[in-house]
């Protein structure tokens, strides 16, 4: 080989040595700016990222914080609200209380069931807290319930003795078309009716005890914001199994008490009264029926008459001034009563007496039932059953389908 030639060979390799470093090169260059193209890319959406994040977390701690701000006004404002309710009822409650002259309880002018279920209770519970002496209360209340209030207040005031029964249902229309269906204060009808009681007693300077102060307590209970801590802690039950014997007319050895009325929880018509019929025949075991129905109301509630054989009425027995009187003895005697859930359906178990209260829509009834389902075992009441009307009717299409041998969708 010429030395020319080796020459050019020695070149030729030279410059295909170079050319291949400098591809290489050019290549991990380009490689190296895209990763760090890539590199810069990935740190800006990084920083981006964390930007947003930031802000998000600053935007849900901020969120929160205004929530619980919020939540706390409203706890606060709930709290604030209920303490200075509680303490203007309690300067009501305790300036009744100071001195030692009389004391009126009432006038009671509402409902039976909340005078039974939860009045009684909290009178007792006034007289044991702030320790008033039972000589110096007077219950007022109406139609000869004297004997509920025995064992806490020495006497009683019949208001049907300074009313006719006319006169009360008009003055409780009349609050009930005001919007005081519950004796929320004690102006109005309420007024007048204390006026007559001071005269009749000759009293005038005799401090209240107005039923406003239990309703203004115990609403939010009702309204379902309360827990029954609420009743509990502004109440006393006992039993009334020795209640003072009222007089009532002559009543056969056994039998069950009735009183079905009508209102938002029953109403009146042909499938409700079957319903009935059919729980009274299964409930009776043969003994006769006694119905506690009057011939005069009160309030908007009716009787819901059902007709069964062998029935006892004692309506010609009452009056206005003791129709609840005898209807407490009598239910007292029974061995069972049967009612609409509400009025002396509450007061019958703390009788002794026990009770399947009847109801057809207990939209209003639901606190009520959990009040008593619980109270009940704490005083060793006697059984109390609420029954739904509806199911009395499923059940009464389901026995008589079994009996028949027929499907009762059919």
């Amino acid at each position: 080989m010429s030395a020319l030639t080796a020459a050019g060979n020695l070149v030729n390799a030279a410059w295909n040595i170079a050319a291949k470093f400098v591809r290489v090169t050019r290549r991990r260059t380009r490689r190296g700016i895209k990763h760090a193209n890539e590199s810069a890319k990935h740190a800006r959406a990084q920083i981006r990222r964390t930007r947003v994040g930031t802000r998000d977390t600053a935007h849900q701690a901020y969120v929160g914080s205004v929530r619980a701000a919020r939540a706390f006004e409203r706890w606060r404002g709930e709290a604030w609200s209920t303490g200075v309710l509680e303490w203007s009822v309690r300067r009501e409650l305790r300036a009744a209380a100071r001195g030692s002259g009389p004391v009126l309880i009432g006038p009671w002018l509402g409902e039976v069931g909340y005078e039974a279920l939860y009045w009684v209770a909290f009178v007792r519970w006034f007289a044991d807290y702030y320790r008033v002496d039972r000589d110096r209360l007077i219950a007022v209340s109406r139609g000869g319930v004297g004997a509920w209030y025995d064992d806490v207040a020495a006497n009683y005031v019949e208001l049907l003795d300074l009313f006719t029964p006319e006169q009360l249902a008009e003055g409780h229309a009349r609050r009930r078309a005001a919007g005081d269906q519950k004796q929320l204060d004690a102006r109005g009808f309420d007024e007048e009716v204390l006026a007559r009681v001071r005269a009749r007693l000759s009293l005038p300077d005799a401090t209240v005890v107005h039923p406003s102060t239990m309703f203004r307590l115990l609403r939010q209970f009702w309204l379902g914001t309360e827990s029954l801590k609420r009743v509990l802690d502004h109440t006393r039950y006992r039993p009334l199994r020795d209640l003072p014997r009222s007089t009532c007319p002559p009543l056969p050895e056994r039998y069950v008490a009735v009183k079905f009325y009508t209102g938002h929880s029953l109403i009146d018509d042909e499938a409700t009264r079957g319903a009935l019929r059919v729980l009274l025949d299964r409930v009776r075991c043969g003994r006769p029926i006694v119905t506690l129905d009057t011939e005069w109301r009160l309030d908007e509630h009716g009787d819901c008459a059902v007709d069964l054989p062998d029935v006892h009425r004692i309506g010609g027995g009452m009056t206005p001034q003791n129709n609840l009187g005898v209807q407490t003895e009598v239910i007292r005697r029974a061995d069972l009563f049967v009612g609409t859930c509400g009025s002396l359906a509450w007061l019958a178990p703390m009788l002794g007496t026990r009770t399947i209260a009847v109801y057809g829509n207990d939209r209003f009834l639901s606190p009520h039932l959990y009040a008593a389902r619980q109270i009940y075992p704490l005083i060793e009441a006697a059984s109390f059953l609420p029954v739904d009307v509806a199911a009395i009717r499923t059940l009464t299409l389901e026995l008589d389908g079994a009996l028949s041998g027929e499907s009762p969708k059919t």
